[in-house]
């Protein structure tokens, strides 16, 4: 099993940064990806980046349209823990973003993903 602690939410202006942050502890070495969904009122659960790793050196990161060039995901690693900046931040960014972990590499579905975190949640006003 691999435990998933997200923290790093919050409430923001439209404009701002925030920086989410996701600690894997357990069997982390039965994982080589980890990414962040996120799930707005009324609306389905999307992809927003994920990360994944070979061999534990060379990462391949993915984003989702509506955040490329804004959301920076990185590992550490060292620390099991991955993180997701997050910049220019939208109002229509405002939504539960969860943290997940799973064996398929350069997973961009739900269903790629074992393990999810509880969320924390992002509300970014105009």
């Amino acid at each position: 099993q691999v435990q998933l602690v997200e923290s790093g939410g919050g409430l923001v202006q439209a404009g701002g940064s925030l920086r989410l942050s996701c600690a894997a502890s357990g069997r982390t070495f039965s994982t080589n990806a980890m990414g962040w969904f996120r799930q707005a009122p009324g609306k389905e659960r999307e992809f927003v980046s994920a990360i994944s790793w070979r061999d534990g050196r060379a990462y391949y990161e993915n984003y989702a349209d509506s955040v490329k060039g804004r959301f920076t995901i990185s590992r550490d690693s060292a620390k099991n823990t991955v993180l997701l900046q997050m910049n220019s931040l939208k109002p229509d960014d405002t939504a539960v973003y969860y943290c997940a972990a799973g064996l398929i590499f350069r997973g961009t579905a739900e269903y790629d993903y074992t393990y999810w975190g509880q969320g924390t949640q992002v509300t970014v006003s105009s």
